[in-house]
């Protein structure tokens, strides 16, 4: 049997990769700190491990065939974390023989996001959390070059929905639901780039399944929806049966609010991304997979609602 370890096995991530790898038939163990290990899957181990400690988590890693990257500090902390965590990653995956699975993001192309980006596009670090994800992809790169430790990255956009909260979807787009009230971050005719966990999630597995036949390092676009802020309302009408009303987002009062506060900062900063329409382009890693199996927008937005309790009353599953 093959086995993964999911590193934050309890994130939003980790949640809905542990569930897909499970049905794939691996042996899915899960690392997650202190309670969150009691939220995991039933057929998943946990491993009591934080990943700040490089020893610990060479050996949990250890018998692994693939590990899954899923490990996200706070905003307001990737400065400090993000690259020793990566440096304790990829060290457990040069230590074990495991090839690195890395759930990536549109940071790396900062303000020059654009719509139908591929994979050679070039990064851009307008930003510090794009200077933090390119040095980190750098890093694996460089491993991958000089030690043959596979890394494959599986870029996508905006994750939403699963059965863990903390997308802008429940945060945010639709968190005053139950007052039938839509939230949208940008201009409503702005596309913009998401994914839906459950299906990025069977991506990962397909992406593990066909590790053997990749270069040692390499990158993904999951093209995943790409929807305007009207498409998304619409989509949201549709899957609840009735209208909403349309707020907007004040962002000169979180920038405002961002000196004072790290969080509003850290988020206000990303603003650019709701105002610069942008998708990515799957065309290579739908070659690489084959066609997998992708759910509409309308029955994601609906599940989503229903997993996390965002309505009023529980939401047909008829269409």
């Amino acid at each position: 049997m093959k086995t993964i370890v999911i590193l934050g096995a309890a994130g939003r991530i980790g949640d809905a990769a542990s569930r897909a790898f499970v049905s794939a038939g691996w042996r899915v163990k899960g690392l997650a700190r202190g309670r969150k290990g009691a939220e995991l899957p039933i057929d998943v181990e946990w491993l009591k491990v934080d990943a700040t400690d490089r020893g610990r988590l060479i050996e949990a890693c250890s018998g692994a065939d693939v590990v899954l990257n899923a490990l996200n500090p706070e905003y307001t902390e990737w400065e400090q974390k993000v690259l020793p965590m990566a440096e304790n990653v990829i060290a457990a995956c040069e230590a074990t023989g495991a090839t690195q699975l890395l759930p990536g993001n549109v940071y790396n192309f900062g303000h020059g996001v654009r719509l139908g980006m591929a994979e050679d596009m070039p990064d851009a670090p307008s930003t510090p959390k794009a200077r933090i994800r390119i040095a980190m992809e750098d890093l694996f790169r460089q491993r991958a070059q000089q030690a043959g430790v596979q890394t494959l990255v599986l870029r996508a956009g905006d994750f939403y929905g699963g059965r863990k909260p903390g997308s802008w979807l429940d945060l945010l787009i639709l968190s005053k639901l139950k007052k039938d009230i839509f939230t949208w971050p940008g201009p409503m005719d702005a596309p913009h780039a998401f994914a839906y966990l459950p299906d990025l999630a069977r991506g990962f597995v397909a992406l593990a399944d066909r590790r053997q036949d990749l270069a040692p390092f390499d990158r993904f676009h999951f093209a995943g929806h790409t929807l305007s802020g009207s498409e998304m309302l619409a989509a949201t009408e549709k899957a609840l049966g009735h209208g909403l009303q349309r707020r907007g987002v004040p962002w000169a009062l979180f920038r405002a609010g961002g000196l004072f506060m790290p969080m509003l900062r850290e988020i206000a900063t990303m603003s650019y991304l709701w105002q610069t329409p942008h998708s990515l382009d799957g065309r290579k890693f739908a070659t690489v997979v084959g066609p997998l199996p992708s759910t509409s927008p309308v029955d994601a937005i609906r599940q989503a609602i229903a997993d996390l309790s965002l309505d009023r009353a529980p939401i047909s599953s008829a269409a």
